[in-house]
């Protein structure tokens, strides 16, 4: 199929769309961006890309009215409307040296064919590479730019390698499969999924209308989805549609399904020769997979650009501005373009505690060590193994799961909150270190080594790390779930080991300061809660309670391991 024959000009729509540039000059002095070298942009709309198959994806194209022979930014993207995407992503880059096409993808907001997330990327953004090269204002070389899914379709466009004219790639807050996004810890990650799956399958009547029905539809899954069983059905009642995709997602409930392997694109991001900016958050639920990025492209020889900020996934307020900034003058660096910071580092990384950025030559940084802090009896942490001791004990009710507060997740209260209120529920455990005589400073990947016996086969094991002020005020830091099963191997006295990874982390424990430890058994709806029958997760309807023990004594060592500096 040829992909270069021109568009129609009945088709192709020029315009210089005075009220978005009044919003981006809004939007860039709210934000402090980088001053606009170029503010009179050209927006062509209504640009109709032909796929191999026939169907014709819709794209607008934006320039600025004043130069030519600019690198072009590539963003496919599946969620539409002119604001925020073409004014973040489309106006706001243009206006600074760079031609933008912002596509739309198959089967959303007027491109033919049907959205099927993840299973038509790889080939839709080959034939819409091919398009872009052959058209006149085209200088031959691009990058690709995008948040969350649209990161995913940079990294799926180089499944059979990084495409002719790739000078860069700026992956924002977002994976490159799904199989750990859906299945973290190996629970499903409903709220995530759900709603997201929600979000995708509205009706489309613009921006506002969209948002309060995206609102309207939040309440009811809380109210409904996820408290009613079964899944399968309480879903349908509170959307009030069915959502074929989301219902196969829930037939294949597994990480080790072959189901996910077809939208992995771990070889892609092996295989990546082009440049590469990663960019992403400590509160961001894609951190596990932006990091995982970064191993490979490094395993690989290469050498990528990481960037992590104070933000959750969808904190756009916040952290807009360093996002742009940052990956403003990583793309001008690469095309050779004025007005470049000089990047010192290559890992920058913003430090809660200190509230300050570090730079790194590699993350994690060089020289750190494991440095353990133990349970103890009493509901202690500390750096010496534990006396003997019994072991802490707790009922975990799935008719009454463990809320989700704060960490990274996708729904409302992501990020860092106080977890008092948390914290004193009868079904979560507490461990809480000594007042600290000085700054503790923690950079690298943090787990728990918890020794425990269940009641259940099935269950889950929850752990989360913790600042806590001399006021007691208690602010999550990581965390991370593990779900158990009857496969799992137990010792004579019942007794599991088991490791959870509560992901990365920079963090400064302030001096007067503690380290806290929770452990529970879930984070409802941030994780589908464990009904403790392994029942399929669609319809399921039974719930059992568990009885959970955290042992700590000298056989039985239960510890936090922390990453010191």
């Amino acid at each position: 199929m040829s992909v270069d024959a021109p568009v129609s000009a009945r088709a192709a729509r020029p315009a210089r769309r005075r009220g978005e540039a009044l919003a981006a000059r809004l939007a860039a002095g709210w934000w402090r961006l980088p001053v606009a070298g170029t503010p009179d942009v050209r927006v062509t709309t209504g640009l109709r890309i032909p796929m191999r198959d026939g169907v014709e994806l819709i794209a607008e194209h934006y320039a600025p009215v004043h130069g030519s022979g600019l690198p072009t930014l590539l963003v496919r993207n599946p969620y539409g409307w002119q604001v925020p995407v073409g004014l973040l992503y489309g106006r706001l880059y243009a206006e600074r040296g760079f031609q933008v096409v912002v596509q739309r993808c198959r089967g959303t907001f007027g491109s033919e064919g049907t959205f099927e997330p993840w299973a038509d990327e790889t080939a839709d953004g080959q034939d819409t590479v091919e398009w872009l090269l052959a058209q006149p204002w085209c200088s031959g070389e691009f990058a690709t730019i995008g948040p969350s899914y649209l990161a995913y379709a940079q990294w799926a466009l180089g499944r059979d390698g990084t495409p002719a004219g790739l000078g860069g790639l700026v992956s924002q807050l977002g994976p490159h499969e799904y199989r750990g996004v859906a299945f973290p810890g190996g629970a499903f990650a409903l709220d995530t999924m759900l709603g997201w799956a929600a979000q995708l399958t509205q009706v489309k009547r613009g921006p506002v209308r969209d948002n309060l029905r995206q609102l309207a539809e939040r309440r009811r899954l809380n109210r409904i989805a996820y408290r009613r069983l079964p899944l399968v059905d309480s879903y349908r009642e509170a959307l009030r549609r069915d959502i074929p995709y989301f219902e196969r997602w829930l037939r294949h409930a597994g990480a080790g399904d072959p189901f996910w392997d077809r939208f992995d694109r771990t070889a892609a991001v092996a295989a990546t020769s082009a440049p590469v900016l990663l960019q992403s958050g400590w509160h961001d639920v894609f951190l596990p997979h932006v990091l995982e990025q970064y191993r490979i492209l490094r395993a690989a020889g290469r050498e990528p650009a990481l960037t992590i900020g104070p933000w959750t996934h969808t904190g756009l307020l916040r952290s807009w501005p360093e996002l742009f900034g940052d990956s403003l003058d990583w793309l001008r660096g690469r095309f050779g373009q004025p007005g470049a910071a000089v990047r010192s580092d290559p890992v920058r990384v913003f430090v809660p505690g200190e509230d300050r950025w570090r730079g790194y030559r590699e993350w994690p940084p060089p020289g750190i060590r494991q440095r353990p802090w133990y349970l103890q009896p009493g509901r202690g942490l500390a750096p010496v193994p534990p006396p003997r001791s019994e072991p802490d004990t707790y009922v975990y009710d799935p008719a009454r799961p463990t809320p989700a507060v704060g960490g990274a997740w996708v729904g409302p209260g992501a990020g860092p909150v106080d977890n008092r209120r948390l914290e004193r529920r009868a079904d979560v455990l507490v461990y809480s270190g000594p007042v600290l005589d000085q700054d503790l400073l923690v950079t690298g990947p943090v787990r728990v080594e918890l020794f425990v016996s269940s009641s259940r086969a099935h269950t889950d094991f929850f752990a989360r790390l913790c600042d806590v002020s001399p006021s007691g005020h208690s602010v999550n830091v990581c965390d991370g779930l593990v779900r158990v099963g009857p496969e799992e191997p137990v010792d004579a006295a019942g007794v599991r080991s088991l490791t959870v990874q509560l992901g990365h982390t920079a963090w400064r424990f302030r001096a007067g300061h503690r380290v806290r430890l929770q452990v529970s058994s879930g984070a409802h709806p941030r994780f589908a809660r464990n009904h403790g029958t392994g029942e399929p997760l669609a319809t399921a309807t039974t719930l059992l309670t568990a009885e959970q023990s955290v042992h700590h004594d000298p056989s039985c060592p239960s510890a936090l391991i922390l990453p010191i500096a």
